[in-house]
């Protein structure tokens, strides 16, 4: 991997590891990103990690450009060289998949997609070569997922699917963005899912609906009274198939603050998940059944 260094402006200074988005280039720039923070350079303001790359934010009255530049490079050995190895949680997410609400909004946008005549989940089961969408939504559910970024929107986790490079789902966004996504929609674009964390505008391609909330700016919900943000980088997502009988008692207990997701305490090393991936994953989602 090739490093890229550009400037934005007189503020921002922005590092790319590669082109395309690999667990060795998010662990690279997650060590980047730290190596920058606990060098304390005088004048960084702001360090914003993203899935293969960050930015920093920084006053040149303080630290000149390119002063800022050369020593943010002098980091990357250090990057190199760091441990690929975190102790981070495993999270279950339930996931109502074609319910009623994306399902109204995809058909109310099919002008603005690449298949008009069927559903998201038809185009994407289609495209990735499975027989059915319910074999697809298999393929979906039966990794584990790594939350490479939380952003764009406020608590909106991009995750990648832990799974061989061929085995990946990829599936385009929209032609055209919708201009509508329900709240807490599970998209997908590109090789990426994601929850909606607002509804708003979208074009990823839409899955189904969580009725787990990952964003409250009021912090009324009670796991999220400490931090309005659930999901942080290194997060590991397991999915939970659920029907509409079960989300709508998770949907009752979320309101009376009786119900929060299961968790684990895991460690994830990019070593051994490279040298077996289906025995890490295995161990990964069964710390689930252990907590």
């Amino acid at each position: 991997m090739k490093t890229r260094y550009t400037f934005g402006g007189d503020e921002h200074i922005y590092v790319e590891m590669d082109e395309e988005m690999s667990l060795d280039a998010f662990f690279k720039s997650l060590s980047m990103s730290n190596a920058v923070r606990d060098a304390k350079i005088p004048g960084v303001t702001e360090i914003c990690p993203a899935n293969a790359s960050f930015q920093v934010r920084f006053d040149p009255d303080v630290t000149h450009p390119d002063e800022m530049l050369k020593r943010i490079q002098e980091l990357e050995a250090k990057a190199e060289d760091a441990e690929k190895r975190m102790t981070t949680r495993i999270v279950e997410v339930p996931v109502f998949y074609r319910d009623p609400w994306t399902h109204e909004t995809l058909m109310r946008f099919r002008e603005r997609h690449q298949d008009p005549q069927g559903t998201d989940l038809d185009y994407a089961a289609r495209i990735n070569g499975y027989d059915s969408v319910d074999a697809f939504i298999e393929a979906h559910h039966s990794a584990p997922w790594f939350v490479s970024m939380v952003g764009f929107v406020s608590g909106l986790p991009f995750l990648y699917q832990l799974v061989e490079r061929e085995k990946q789902i990829e599936v385009p966004k929209y032609v055209r963005p919708r201009t509508d996504t329900p709240k807490l929609t599970v998209g997908y674009g590109g090789c990426f899912s994601c929850v909606y964390s607002v509804r708003g505008a979208g074009g990823y391609q839409m899955f189904g609906i969580t009725p787990m909330p990952i964003y409250d700016p009021r912090q009324q919900t009670s796991y999220l009274r400490d931090f309005m943000v659930f999901f942080r980088p290194g997060d590991i997502v397991k999915w939970k198939p659920i029907d509409r009988a079960e989300y709508d008692r998770i949907t009752a207990e979320v309101e009376a603050n009786t119900w929060s997701p299961r968790t684990a305490e895991v460690t994830f090393d990019l070593a051994e998940f490279n040298a077996d991936m289906a025995d890490t994953n295995k161990k990964l989602m069964e710390a689930l059944d252990d907590a």
